[in-house]
């Protein structure tokens, strides 16, 4: 077997995502994107449906525009898309605009999906995402997505990777989103998949919540693992992947050849490192191990939530008793990974049960929906009987009980947006619903490519900060041969 190691890099995206609340601009992606299509990447993930409200809410950015902006400058790295079976978060969506979807992203310039069905259900939703994104002429990384209970055991996993090996897939990625493999599992999990999937290959993708994932980085890569799912530094650690700056090296005192350009990214993370500062941003760093992640696997963003929420209704001192209620509702409902939009019925479900002093008294609709196997039946058949039983004397669910997906026609859905939007402007439309903040987003202008130029020339943001004060009168600068002085 090669010891050479590649590495998908999940800066723009994971680490956005989990350290800077998907508020990094287009403005401060533009200044590096070379760089990142230089540095060797086997593939850049750049955006998520999921993400597409808060660049337009949030920025005032056309998530088109960036993707189109990124691939002019990302010519040789496949740039990805990461999602969930749907393109709004998680809801049920209409064929006929999943394969529209897959098309206008490529044709903006994606190259790869990575998809999560969170149940790891293969049959539901995924073989049609695969195939539209396969004649869209993408490739598609199929997520097996870890959770540690009595059912997620390796040979469940292994069983998953031949699901995926039957979707003819270009590769499979062991997904850890809670961050919860330990070296000891990944040396048993990786051989069982791998054996599982041969000839396929398996990419290596967790986040540093407890942690602990870059020593299973490397147990990985001892086993077999040939991807690696990394980030830059300040957007590395925390909540995000591992250092692809601390992963590499350590991999090369393993004896193994990281293909990667370091040189290349030291100004990447420069950059990033002086908006961190200048915008007052989180910087990613190693956390401290928790086990009680390991019992109630709730994300951290999840938690944070329940807190605003439970605050609200101020009852946040009730937090300890919904987390403890979140592991019996887990359990209850079959032992759902703890993963987007999982995580989130659960938690609400739990909260209901502890503010209302009353379990499964009301039962929010989303896991009412799950009972009816709108998650899959094997989801829907883990479900504890009495449980089931009780959700399903509610009468609520039985309003719901034969309710399906509506499937119209696209030309329908057309007429209801808007006859004569583009695709992209029809798809934005379903995706953000309101045309408020559209309009918005138009009037905003497109985004200031110039605005972030990079950490190696700070002297305009010096300057313009000078400005900006109003008790000084004149000002020298002096440094390497520039002289710069400023009058009022």
């Amino acid at each position: 077997m090669s010891n050479t190691v590649r590495f998908v890099d999940t800066t723009l995206r994971d680490g956005n995502q989990s350290l800077w609340a998907l508020l990094m601009s287009t403005s401060m992606m533009l200044p590096i994107a070379e760089q990142l299509d230089q540095a060797g990447f086997a593939a850049v993930d750049l955006i998520a449906p999921a993400h597409f409200k808060t660049i337009v809410r949030d920025l005032r950015e056309n998530p088109w525009e960036r993707i189109r902006l990124m691939a002019e400058r990302v010519t040789h790295t496949p740039l990805g898309v990461m999602q969930q079976c749907s393109i709004t978060g998680f809801s049920i969506v209409p064929k006929c605009l999943v394969e529209l979807w897959m098309s206008r992203l490529a044709a903006n310039g994606i190259r790869r999906v990575h998809l999560m069905e969170a149940s790891n259900d293969f049959a539901l939703r995924v073989p049609d995402f695969v195939q539209y994104a396969h004649a869209a002429g993408m490739d598609v990384a199929l997520a097996l997505t870890y959770s540690i209970s009595p059912k997620h055991t390796d040979q469940h996993f292994a069983q998953k990777a031949r699901d995926a090996v039957a979707l003819g897939v270009a590769s499979i990625v062991l997904k850890d989103p809670g961050g919860l493999l330990t070296p000891e599992r990944t040396q048993t999990l990786v051989p069982a998949i791998l054996a599982a999937a041969p000839g396929l290959p398996v990419e290596f993708h967790s986040h540093c919540t407890t942690g602990l994932a870059p020593l299973c980085y490397l147990e990985a890569v001892k086993h077999g693992i040939r991807t690696l799912h990394t980030a830059i530094p300040p957007l590395a650690n925390g909540s995000s992947q591992p250092s692809v700056f601390n992963v590499a090296s350590n991999l090369r005192y393993l004896g193994y050849a990281p293909q990667v350009d370091e040189g290349l990214l030291a100004p990447v993370a420069e950059h990033f490192q002086f908006i961190a500062k200048r915008e007052n941003r989180p910087i990613g760093a190693p956390l401290e191990f928790d086990q009680y992640q390991y019992v109630h696997q709730i994300p951290g963003g999840v938690i944070s939530n329940l807190k605003r929420q439970l605050a609200q209704l101020k009852h946040l001192d009730k937090l300890p008793r919904v987390i403890e209620e979140c592991i019996q509702v887990r359990k209850d409902f079959g032992y759902p990974i703890m993963v987007t939009p999982f995580s989130q019925f659960v938690a609400t479900q739990a909260a209901l049960h502890v503010v209302l002093g009353e379990r499964y008294k009301q039962v929010v609709d989303d896991l009412i929906y799950y009972a009816l196997g709108f998650w899959g039946k094997e989801a829907a058949a883990a479900i504890d009987p009495e449980v089931m039983d009780r959700i399903m004397s509610l009468q609520r669910a039985k309003e719901l009980k034969h309710w399906q997906p509506p499937e119209p026609p696209l030309q329908e859905i057309r007429n209801q947006y808007g006859a004569n939007l583009s695709d992209d402007d029809l798809l934005l439309r379903y995706i953000i619903g309101s045309d408020d903040d559209i309009k918005a987003m138009h009037a905003a202008g497109p985004p200031n490519a110039d605005r972030y130029l990079g950490a190696e020339i700070p002297l305009r943001a010096l300057v313009s900060e000078l400005l900006k004060r109003k008790d000084l009168r004149s000002v020298a600068i002096q440094s390497k041969g520039v002289q710069l002085a400023i009058e009022r």
